[in-house]
């Protein structure tokens, strides 16, 4: 269980890390490039999101591996497709909405989305790697 809570705390400490600075990242390109646009859910509900999803998804594969299952793959198939479905549960109040553009909100979601799922994709790639 120590290398759990070894691997679980660097993987925390990363993804604050990563999720601060896209966050500063994409606040700042909103406000320069976008400060007319009026969107449907702020920045930090977004990310909040994210973050709140990778750390669970980690937490549960981490866990798995842990306890001596290797084979994680299938595991990882499973939450990736509950984090898209509940992706799809986050942005029903807009899609069910009568806001006139939502394209942006859709972009504003999808791009740091895929870049969490790279960054998970790479954490879990790289502590197996290791073993």
């Amino acid at each position: 269980m120590e290398s759990f809570k070894k691997r679980q705390t660097t993987f925390t400490l990363q993804l604050i890390g990563v999720a601060a600075i896209l966050f500063g990242v994409h606040s700042y390109l909103l406000h320069h490039f976008a400060s007319e646009t009026t969107f449907f859910f702020p920045a930090w509900q977004i990310y909040v999101f994210h973050f709140v999803i990778t750390l669970v998804l980690y937490t549960i594969i981490n866990y798995r591996y842990s306890s001596g299952k290797t084979d994680i793959f299938n595991v990882f198939m499973v939450m990736t497709f509950i984090k898209m479905a509940l992706a799809i549960v986050f942005l029903l109040p807009l899609i069910l909405s009568e806001f006139e553009n939502k394209q942006p909100d859709v972009f504003n979601f999808f791009i740091p989305y895929f870049l969490f799922l790279f960054f998970e994709v790479f954490a879990l790639t790289k502590f197996l790697q290791k073993q």
